[in-house]
């Protein structure tokens, strides 16, 4: 019975090596379960399995950042939970992946009165036209802007179906 504890022991600490460790900026190559906006304080926050796992600060939001976005052109990005449904790699931005906004709830709002929700609100990097760098501020049509390299951290961690909050 020592003898096999002896060999099981060894064997733990080798598959226990094998576990994924964060990057050196802190992102965990694995999935991402969970993103988490908070406008307030312009963060992105990703979990897996309800760990946060990195938090990307000075995001960008749309001109009009405050409230929940009701109709289209009002420039303001959408408050609530959705998900990650789809992806575009030839986006005019650097990468994005786009949110279910409009659920029913937005769209019946919005028919409620005569207008339409508006749609393709995605999480994207920075214009393609720009050289290089970073846009500050909010400036967006209603999405969410980050930098080009988080984008790709994003891109290649958060798989389609991921649910998304956003708060206000």
């Amino acid at each position: 019975m020592v003898r096999r504890r002896a060999l099981v022991l060894p064997a733990l600490f080798a598959l226990a090596a094998c576990q994924p460790t964060a990057t050196p900026d802190g992102i965990v190559p694995t999935d991402v379960d969970f993103l988490l906006v908070d406008k307030s304080d312009g963060t992105l926050a990703a979990y897996l399995d309800g760990e946060l796992i990195k938090t990307y600060r000075d995001i960008s939001f749309g001109d009009a950042p405050s409230g929940h976005k009701q109709f289209e052109g009002d420039e303001r990005t959408p408050e609530g939970r959705y998900t990650i449904d789809a992806r575009n790699p030839n986006s005019a931005y650097h990468l994005s992946l786009r949110i279910s906004y409009p659920n029913a709830q937005d769209r019946a709002y919005a028919e409620g009165v005569g207008r339409s929700p508006g749609g393709d609100i995605f999480i994207h990097g920075q214009p393609n036209r720009l050289p290089m760098g970073k846009l500050s501020g909010d400036w967006t049509d209603g999405c969410i802007a980050v930098s080009n390299d988080e984008i790709k951290e994003l891109w290649d961690a958060v798989p389609n179906g991921t649910p998304i909050e956003i708060r206000p």
